[in-house]
């Protein structure tokens, strides 16, 4: 391969040194997860050729900025807010996410999502920060506010998706005033940070699979309930005409899973009816990849794309519970004849090629 080059003048050492660097730069486009040792709640936003990625820290909203998500662990980030002690949204800050919606001037701003709460668990709600920078690492973030329904429902893992035009927002929320069961919500947005109308309710564990709840002995004695029935996490997926929502399942102590639910693409959207839901899981653990309780994810295309991406949170042992040793995972995914997602099966930890165009 070498011979017509060196024929041309090129030295022989120079060559054999492009070589080297080749197959050097050729090894970089591998990656083997996860992808960054601690990460709940993983989310991912691509613009303008940059990754955006959030996961949840506890305390603050870190964001991380990078072109190769596969190379996350070494990815810029920086510490963007930090609540003021003494607030609503002080303590126990979840599954951040971060989006970029136009103003009625057509100018882009930046939305960060995230759950928080006062005290204990029973205060959690959403909240809303803002951001008018053309890069959401610089410029300042203010609070917007709590956005939630007008009965101020308990609520956590709200997501937001522009459906042709209009701005419409899902969560994971107790039906009343106590926990025990945990439903997916959707409601239509008056702007990104104000809920217009009632919320729907599209879907509750209801499935047996969905109906693994047990909570720990230790738990029960601080005052939590001896069930707890989950669907949460909610994430958007679109893929042609069709919209769905991949939610997550049962409690992320035990098989955390991932279910989906199908709109029709008839209909009113926020009518519960015009939602189906995948009889079975359609994401589970898999240990014999030393995978387990994936879930709570989001989705995202190479950087040529060609190819679609989901990114989701898994333990590596099946006693690592709700804690940081959850870390992000990310993994290619296909489509099934009928337009349905069709994610497979958790992958091995081995290397495997990176988005294609990284």
């Amino acid at each position: 391969m070498l011979t017509p080059l060196v024929k041309k003048g090129f030295p022989l050492h120079f060559l054999i040194c492009l070589l080297l660097v080749g197959h050097t730069l050729m090894a970089q486009h591998t990656f083997t997860n996860p992808i960054k040792n601690s990460g709940p709640d993983p989310w991912v936003l691509q613009k303008d050729g940059w990754y955006y990625y959030m996961n949840t820290t506890g305390n603050n909203l870190t964001l991380w900025k990078t072109r190769n998500i596969a190379s996350l662990s070494t990815a810029e980030s920086k510490v963007i807010y930090t609540p003021p002690a003494g607030k609503p949204y002080s303590r126990e800050l979840w599954a951040p996410e971060i989006h970029s919606f136009r103003d009625k001037q057509g100018n882009a701003r930046w939305y960060i999502y995230f759950s928080a709460d006062s005290l204990t668990n029973l205060s959690h709600r959403v909240w809303v920060i803002e951001n008018p920078s053309n890069d959401p690492m610089q410029g300042e973030w203010t609070m917007k506010g709590k956005i939630g329904d007008k009965d101020n429902h308990w609520e956590i893992d709200m997501s937001v998706v522009d459906y042709k035009g209009q701005l419409y927002a899902t969560w994971s929320g107790w039906e009343g005033a106590v926990n025990g069961q945990q439903n997916i919500y959707i409601a239509k947005l008056k702007n990104p940070w104000t809920i217009d109308g009632e919320r729907v309710k599209i879907s509750q564990p209801d499935l047996p699979w969905e109906q693994h709840g047990d909570v720990p002995q230790a738990w029960q004695k601080n005052g939590e309930v001896p069930k707890i029935y989950v669907n949460e996490g909610p994430e958007f997926l679109r893929h042609d005409t069709n919209l769905f929502v991949v939610y997550s399942a049962n409690a992320c102590w035990l098989d955390y899973c991932l279910g989906l639910l199908t709109y029709t693409g008839k209909g009113d959207l926020l009518d519960p009816k015009n939602w189906i839901k995948s009889t079975k899981p359609v994401f589970t653990q898999a240990p014999e990849n030393g995978v387990w309780a994936p879930g709570h994810g989001g989705f995202f295309r190479s950087p040529d794309g060609k190819q679609d991406w989901m990114i989701y949170h898994a333990n590596a042992s099946e006693t690592d519970g709700c804690g940081n040793k959850r870390a992000p995972h990310i993994q290619p995914f296909t489509w099934n004849t009928d337009g349905s997602p069709n994610f497979g099966k958790p992958a091995p930890k081995k290397p495997m090629p990176a988005p294609t165009g990284e």
